[in-house]
């Protein structure tokens, strides 16, 4: 832990120094536990000596000291006073900040002219995953991949959605894996029967499954603070013939863009090489979403994988690789997988992509 530490460090102090800054401080509670390994109320400082700073409240010190890595803890008021403290050292040396409050951030660069608002060290350094960051995405995928089978041994028709949300959810918990916290769903996972599935961000419902649907279970839960994220579309019964052509044609895209997700490639290329099979296929315009996006302590990171986007691959990063078909009022279609770039992909979900029909 102490040689991640130091690393993550090192790697932060050399992206304040190419900023323009000599140290970093971050108010976000992701950046917080990147730096320290305590996630909670408080605020984090990394200064050029290399030594960590963690400014908390009274209710969170002890919790700070125990879960937290070679790092000073020091107490004050909560709110205000943490601010207070936290500017009386960037007045020390100018200092990257990262808060995403703008409120919060104005007054902190209004009261330290060395404040210089940036999340970029911070997004820079954790674009590239450690061992131990790697370690703990492989489990969190296996839990998945756990959870995708529970999908086959409960799917029947007249259970509903938010049935079998209930059911994976306890499931999840159970191996200490919880909601990412992700603002633009109310559910901590997608489960979409039929015509639900055609939207990409369906809320769950208390739909029925029916014979004949097409039912798309997207699970994004956090474990040990880092995210994973997998989709699989299941079969009830017997589907029609063009819903089976078109999840054909979502499986070869994946496929597609797993080969092509290497280091080096620009994630505008993994982008095209799963939409021009879709496209080709006829259904370029039922692609509404871009291919895939980084992972790790947030549910979207960089790099997104997307059209156009000229940032190229490295080895060490993680992202998904999501095509999907959306036919509106019919059915939809995901199959996704987190990986880790390497020579060769790491596909961290080993549960079949081959359509299961229940």
């Amino acid at each position: 832990r102490k040689v991640r530490d130091s690393m993550r460090r090192d790697r932060l102090l050399r992206f304040a120094q190419e900023s323009g800054c000599k140290a970093v401080a971050t108010l976000e509670p992701e950046n917080l536990f990147y730096l320290t390994g305590f996630w909670g109320e408080a605020v984090g400082m990394l200064d050029s000596s290399g030594r960590t700073t963690i400014i908390a409240p009274t209710l969170e010190v002890e919790r700070a000291r125990q879960e937290s890595s070679g790092c000073d803890v020091v107490e004050a008021k909560r709110g205000s006073g943490m601010i207070t403290e936290l500017v009386s050292r960037i007045r020390a040396e100018k200092t990257c900040v990262d808060c995403r409050d703008y409120h919060m951030m104005r007054v902190i660069t209004d009261a330290a002219s060395n404040a210089v608002p940036s999340s970029e060290p911070f997004l820079r350094s954790r674009i590239i995953k450690d061992d131990i960051e790697m370690k703990i995405l492989r489990e969190a995928s296996k839990i998945i991949d756990d959870m995708f089978g529970i999908c086959v041994q409960e799917i029947r028709a007249g259970l509903r959605e938010y049935e079998l949300q209930g059911t994976l959810m306890s499931y999840a918990i159970s191996q200490r894996m919880f909601d990412t916290g992700y603002r633009h769903t109310l559910n901590p996972l997608i489960v979409a029967g039929g015509p639900n599935g055609a939207l990409p961000h369906a809320q769950v419902t208390e739909r029925k499954f029916a014979a004949g649907d097409l039912i798309v279970v997207d699970i994004t839960l956090r474990y040990r603070g880092y995210v994973s994220d997998a989709t699989r579309t299941f079969a009830l019964g017997k589907i029609s013939s063009d819903a089976m052509a078109a999840y054909d044609v979502v499986q070869e895209s994946q496929m597609q863009g797993l080969d092509a997700a290497v280091p080096g490639q620009q994630c505008g290329i993994v982008d095209n090489a799963c939409r021009v099979h879709i496209d080709d296929s006829g259904y370029g315009r039922y692609f509404v979403h871009s291919t895939g996006h980084g992972i790790g302590l947030d549910v979207h990171e960089q790099p997104v994988i997307s059209a156009g986007n000229t940032m190229s691959l490295e080895e060490g990063m993680a992202i998904t690789v999501e095509p999907g078909v959306y036919i509106p009022d019919r059915f939809g279609i995901r199959i996704e997988d987190s990986i880790i770039i390497g020579k060769r992909p790491e596909v961290l979900h080993n549960f079949t992509k081959e359509l299961i029909t229940i």
